[in-house]
């Protein structure tokens, strides 16, 4: 039972992160993923270390 609380968990720290990273103009997917193999580093890395990315202009 622990390691499905843990699993729980850790997969939503990494929805979280996807969130995260989305709120900074950063791939949420791709994120998300990374968050899975590093967990807590990742979220360190989103909040502290990324800047945000400029909005994107689509040109027509």
């Amino acid at each position: 039972m622990q390691t499905r609380d843990y699993a729980v968990g850790w997969f939503t720290l990494a929805m979280i992160n996807g969130g995260l990273a989305q709120a900074k103009n950063r791939s949420a997917v791709g994120w998300s993923f990374a968050s899975l193999f590093l967990g807590p580093i990742a979220t360190f890395v989103i909040v502290f270390l990324l800047d945000a990315l400029p909005p994107r202009i689509e040109r027509y």
